[in-house]
């Protein structure tokens, strides 16, 4: 075709059209999806996305060439307290740049970290509002951190320079306290943090009776990569702990959610570490005080009872006087009763006797014969029916004087 041209060409028509037409720099918001670094460039994919979903309306790919990308980057890090990630909102000072070989793309010129830290802000802010309508936002500061809370679950990286600085507060206390520190590994930084310690967590629950409290830390060199700790999941988890989290991930720019919806906030490992110390310290005064006043409670109670005590010794000659007089007025009252009864009874007993006497006397069988009568016996029986005897019996008639036996015919 006699009009055709190399692509080549038609691409370099397309780059003078760029930069005739988009010669200025542009502000632009958008959201990070992939971002990587490569022999010291920066290079991103720009998304928008639709207002009412996650679909994406707008698709584009930038590039901070090394020189400018070693300026902005402490800068935005240490602004925002993290590196740039996926899913992260950015506004983006850009310049149009086509290359005959390598395509369309934005050239970053410079990243604002105010907006960034704004839109951080919002999210932190739309997830304590879902907390708080939940009523779960202020669980764990209804919680109490038991007296002796010395059994201590933690959750850091397991070579992290800040969990070994609160091992060893700990363990060189001034006091001389004793504690039980167990860790439960998780990662502390990037987009990992909210699963890992949501697992640690799940593996803390199932031995939840061998520990006081949790406490996670993370702590060395610079503060980066927070957003892990500032999501909804995770501030679900912990909100519904049934120990008290004691925070210590070492950053003081603001508060992350997890923070704010833990037990205690501190700012740095060693921190959390002195408040448990602290905390213990607290408990021994309260003993030492218990102590001291249960000491000077039985002092007084021992020297009112001493003086009760002498009182009432000095009372005892008194008393015992009064009481030996009324018992031996009451032990004559009580021997003239007895006499009286007594009498009254051997009268009575003398009476009956006399009686008994008598009527035993008038049942002797003697005394009929004194009166001449005479008795008839028959085998030491009494007879009474001559009817009774058979003529040739032997019959014995006992009289006042003798017995005479006789042969019945």
């Amino acid at each position: 075709m006699e009009n055709s041209m190399t692509l080549y060409e038609l691409n370099l028509l397309v780059r003078d059209a760029i930069e005739m037409s988009l010669d200025e720099e542009y502000w632009v918001e958008a959201e990070i999806s992939e971002v990587r670094e490569v022999r010291g460039h920066c290079y991103m994919e720009l998304v928008q996305k639709d207002a009412f979903g996650s679909t994406p309306v707008a698709r584009a790919s930038a590039k901070c060439w090394k020189t400018t990308w070693e300026r902005l980057r402490p800068r935005f890090e240490h602004t925002t307290g993290q590196p740039l990630h996926a899913g992260m909102k950015v506004m983006l000072r850009v310049t149009a740049n086509f290359h005959e070989a390598f395509g369309f793309s934005w050239i970053v010129g410079d990243i604002d970290p105010t907006y960034t830290i704004g839109d951080m802000a919002r999210k932190r802010l739309e997830i304590v509002a879902k907390l708080k309508e939940a009523g779960v936002f202020d669980l764990q500061k209804e919680l109490s951190l038991p007296l002796f809370a010395q059994r201590i679950a933690v959750i850091s990286s397991e070579h992290a320079a800040g969990y070994g600085d609160f091992c060893n507060q700990l363990l060189d206390n001034d006091f001389g306290f004793s504690f039980q520190v167990k860790l439960f590994p998780a990662t502390m930084q990037g987009e990992a943090v909210e699963g890992s310690v949501i697992a640690a967590l799940d593996s803390i629950n199932s031995e939840m009776e061998n520990f006081d409290c949790v406490v996670i830390i993370r702590g060395g060199g610079a503060t980066a990569d927070l957003s892990g700790f500032d999501t909804l999941a995770l501030a679900e988890n912990v909100e519904n702990f049934p120990l008290p989290i004691i925070t210590g991930i070492g950053h003081e720019r603001d508060e992350s959610v997890l923070d704010m919806v833990s037990f205690l906030r501190v700012k740095t490992p060693t921190a959390a570490a002195a408040f448990l110390i602290d905390h213990l310290a607290e408990t021994a005064q309260i003993i030492d005080n218990c102590q001291t006043t249960i000491a000077n409670y039985s002092e007084k109670r021992i020297a009112a009872e001493k003086l009760r005590l002498t009182t009432l010794s000095e009372k005892i000659p008194m008393l015992f006087s009064l009481v030996k007089t009324r018992q031996t007025t009451d032990f004559d009252r009580l021997f003239t009763r007895l006499t009286t009864l007594v009498e009254k009874l051997l009268t009575a007993e003398r009476h009956r006797l006399e009686l008994i006497r008598r009527q035993a006397e008038n049942l002797d069988p003697t005394v009929p014969l004194r009166r001449g009568y005479s008795m008839t016996l028959f085998n030491g029986k009494i007879v009474r029916d001559p009817k009774s005897l058979q003529s040739g019996d032997e019959i014995e008639t006992k009289l006042e004087k003798g017995t005479l036996k006789s042969i019945v015919k």
